[in-house]
């Protein structure tokens, strides 16, 4: 009797060990990538942002050099202001794209087409886009320079004016990120019950209120997620940058703080006094993806 109670638990226990050691070959894997390629290089990143460094002989270590030079730095600053313009464009494209989706959340023809053709640019290749809109962009014989001569209005060279290269980029962004928002949000509008809008119609409630008092309502989780990505993208835009305004824009007014930061690293090769700008930067979006985070949390909160 002794040998039989004992053979399962034995069996038992050798198979655990086994499958416990197979879940520690996959979970290693990943863990294994995060420690070699992101923790390592961000603690690498700290260490170099306190030393002067070309990234090809041995670090020097200076202090807070770096940052002290990053705040006396004005195309560090410069280009931090043209970044945090040109998030304006999120709050701009989001609007656009729940107007989208409540538009193609509705029983009409050809839903499918529409969706497919405002979701391809963000599959599109983001240099090929980039060029294509560069030539639109060109003042001599650029597509929407055409198309304004034609109402009798003289386009300017949009990439080469102060005053609109950061519109301009902002207005491809915003045209590229479009579809995904939207189908974002058609999902969200569609998960909706249906008996709220239908309830609130027998209490007398208009299209205005419905849509302030359900469709908001229920499309918040979505919105938070769409302002907390897009932030973090916004700030790290720079293939856009770098091929249509390869210099960072007449009087630097086009470069983003990745750009910058590109630039003093692989061109200046000033990779300590980089390294000291990537990690303002992160800990820029840590603060204000935080701050997002509270502010949701409050408002969830308020709402119950």
């Amino acid at each position: 009797m002794t040998t039989t109670t004992r053979r399962p638990t034995l069996q038992r226990s050798t198979l655990h060990r086994t499958e416990h050691r197979a879940a520690l070959a996959f979970v290693a894997i990943p863990v294994l990538g995060f420690l070699i390629f992101t923790l390592y290089p961000l603690l690498y990143s700290v260490y170099a942002s306190f030393t002067s460094w070309n990234g090809l002989s041995a670090p020097i270590f200076v202090g807070i050099d770096n940052y002290i030079a990053m705040a006396n730095d004005p195309y560090f600053l410069q280009s931090m202001w043209n970044t945090l313009f040109m998030m304006l464009g999120i709050p701009i494209g989001l609007v656009i794209s729940l107007v989208l989706a409540l538009a193609l959340n509705r029983k009409m023809r050809a839903t499918t087409f529409f969706r497919t053709v405002y979701y391809l640019p963000v599959i599109s290749s983001i240099a090929a886009v980039a060029i294509l809109w560069q030539w639109a962009y060109n003042g001599d014989f650029g597509l929407i320079n055409q198309t304004l001569a034609f109402v009798g209005i003289d386009g300017p060279n949009w990439l080469q004016n102060t005053a609109t290269v950061k519109p301009a980029l902002m207005i491809m962004a915003i045209w590229k990120g479009l579809g995904y928002s939207m189908l974002l949000y058609l999902a969200a509008l569609q998960s909706v019950p249906r008996h709220l809008y239908e309830a609130a119609a027998l209490d007398g409630a208009g299209t205005i209120q419905q849509f302030r008092n359900i469709t908001l309502p229920m499309v918040r989780p979505v919105t938070f997620f769409l302002v907390v990505t897009s932030v973090i993208g916004g700030s790290q835009i720079f293939v856009e940058v770098n091929i249509m305004t390869p210099t960072g824009g007449p009087e630097f007014s086009s470069a983003t703080i990745v750009w910058y930061i590109w630039q003093k690293a692989f061109d200046n090769l000033q990779m300590g006094y980089a390294s000291s700008m990537s990690i303002v930067l992160g800990l820029l979006v840590f603060l204000i993806t935080f701050i997002q985070f509270r502010l949701n949390r409050r408002n969830q909160f308020s709402i119950e």
